[in-house]
């Protein structure tokens, strides 16, 4: 079937064929349809008083329909005294060029969604039944005149009381400070659902699906579907290189251990061990607790225990407090102290006894995709800040610290993606002991390198990886890695490179990574027995 739309005119005919009306139909009750849609197309641009005159069907199935758009109103002056009763700053904002002592002022076209605002701006103050019309419409001219009735049809509603299905034990601060949901706060449903999507930034649970709200006479309850999910993780790896002096194989290792929410707080728990072929351990917990004493700030601690071979141990102890101010925005404030014993037998000007203290200041940002069980974490950045005084037994003087990570992953289309890192820190003192040094390499770091091989008092270093999903559990990617140290005790300023390639699987078990790379320095040639081979796994229970 075909539809063919005339005016009484030729200028009413040729406004109508640039309304994009359908013209090919399946069945008579289409082309009814299709000739509503035209009708109220031409109400909202301002032909009110158009009129349907004929529709004729034709012999070969073609209907011809004959229209008169009579005249065109451009504005409507609309009566009301509710809106500055109501005083809503962004709906004031939103109608502002309108707004004329009682009256607003809108072309035609603009009612619907003018309207449409209002409305919504009355539900978010707790009048979700609210019904708005126009009423004693009168004609002056081209314009139009019309009084806003609006209708409360209830009293204002707040919420009465949050209940959680599925996940009961869900943890109440996290209503209140994370979700910023609570008893008493004026109802709106818009609100509500947006605050509960931040569900999807949470580790340990998930929405099942969006709220719902139970209305009586008296009480509004929200219901909210939360289920609570796996989020411990336990991640191992294994590295293995050969030794540059001896030629033998080493390897190296590490095992992490994250636990969060056990105990329906949100608490996090991790606890880390590393040793690796230089004959160094590293020993790490920290947890984290949130909205302690039903506040909205968080406690930090943490134990940091490093030891290199019989040369020194570094212990180091911080205790701060952050504030989450918002899903993915954290700020942290706090002090740390360190600890270095000398276990030389022997004196040294490079290694010595010391002991430091320092007020620090941070701050983190965090974009999680959880659905991806390959990239989990979509972009993070965190940036620290220390301030204070390192002592030895016969110098005292200040010392500050400043570190940066930060990464993202830019999609290209759903197979292809690039990922870049950035890392740097930095000591600034007068003199610098070696066990006060920034360390870094392997892994979590340049590779290429061994791991934790590298001190140094500045260095800056670049991630970059191609990544190709063959699959929505497999992908490969590149690495390209680019660094830059300075050590001021040795006086070394040296730029490292390191290139290779990995692959991640997801299986049962968890996330299984490989990762080969080379290291070099930038006048160094490569050697094949510098290669660095790496295994890891993260399992979630």
């Amino acid at each position: 079937m075909k539809l063919t739309i005339t005016g009484k005119n030729k200028e009413e005919t040729t406004l109508i064929e640039t309304l994009g009306y359908q013209k090919k139909h399946l069945d008579y009750q289409s082309i009814l349809s299709e000739m509503d849609s035209v009708q109220h197309t031409l109400y909202k641009l301002g032909y009110i008083e158009n009129k349907l005159e004929s529709l004729v069907k034709g012999s070969d199935s073609t209907f011809t329909s004959k229209m008169h758009l009579k005249r065109k109103f451009d504005t409507i002056y609309i009566y009301t005294d509710f809106i500055k009763t109501l005083r809503d700053p962004i709906l004031m904002e939103a109608i502002s060029p309108y707004v004329e002592d009682r009256v607003l002022r809108l072309p035609l076209k603009d009612v619907e969604n003018t309207l449409s605002v209002i409305n919504s701006r009355i539900a978010k103050n707790g009048f979700p039944f609210t019904a708005l019309k126009l009423s004693d419409i009168e004609v002056d001219h081209n314009t139009l005149r019309a009084e806003l009735i609006i209708d409360l049809r209830d009293k204002k509603r707040t919420i009465n009381a949050i209940i959680i299905k599925d996940y009961e034990k869900f943890p109440k601060s996290y209503l209140k400070y994370y979700l910023k949901l609570r008893p008493n706060q004026t109802f709106d449903l818009a609100s509500i659902k947006s605050k509960t999507e931040r569900l999807d930034n949470l580790k340990f649970a998930n929405q099942i699906k969006p709220p719902e709200v139970l209305f009586s006479n008296d009480s509004t309850q929200v219901y909210l579907y939360i289920t609570k999910v796996k989020s411990n993780n336990f991640e191992g790896f294994l590295g293995f290189g050969t030794n540059e002096d001896t030629g033998n194989i080493e390897f190296d290792g590490y095992l992490n251990l994250n636990l969060t929410n056990n105990l329906n707080y949100g608490e996090t728990f991790r606890l880390l061990y590393k040793s690796d072929e230089n004959d160094q351990k590293t020993f790490n917990a920290q947890v984290s607790m949130p909205y302690i004493f039903k506040t909205a700030a968080g406690l930090d601690m943490q134990l940091h225990i490093f030891k290199r071979d019989s040369s020194f141990t570094n212990a180091n102890q911080s205790f701060r407090l952050h504030y989450q101010i918002n899903p993915k925005n954290k700020i942290y404030t706090g002090f740390n102290s360190t600890t270095s014993n000398n276990l030389l037998t022997t004196t040294t000007s490079s290694i010595t006894d010391l002991d430091a203290n320092y007020f620090s200041l941070a701050y983190e940002y965090l974009n999680l995709h959880l659905q991806d069980v390959l990239f989990p974490v979509h972009t993070m950045l965190y940036m620290e800040s220390n301030f204070g005084k390192r002592k030895t037994s016969d110098i005292s003087e200040n010392q500050s610290k400043f570190l940066i990570d930060a990464f993202r992953i830019f999609s290209l289309n759903d197979r292809n993606s690039l990922f870049f890192r950035i890392n740097g820190a930095t000591v600034t003192s007068e003199h610098y002991f070696e066990n006060e040094l920034l360390r870094f390499g392997g892994i979590t770091s340049i590779r290429g390198f061994e791991e934790n091989s590298l001190y140094a008092n500045f260095f800056g270093l670049l991630n970059t990886e191609y990544r190709f999903r063959l699959s929505q559990g497999i992908y490969v990617h590149s690495i390209i890695d680019a660094a830059y140290f300075e050590n001021d005790i040795t006086r070394t300023k040296e730029k490292l490179f390191g290139f290779g390639f990995g692959f991640g699987l997801f299986t049962k078990s968890g996330v299984f990574k490989f990762i080969y790379a080379n290291g070099k320095a930038e006048n160094q040639n490569f050697k094949l027995s510098n290669s660095k081979v790496h295994l890891s796994l993260t399992t979630a229970f």
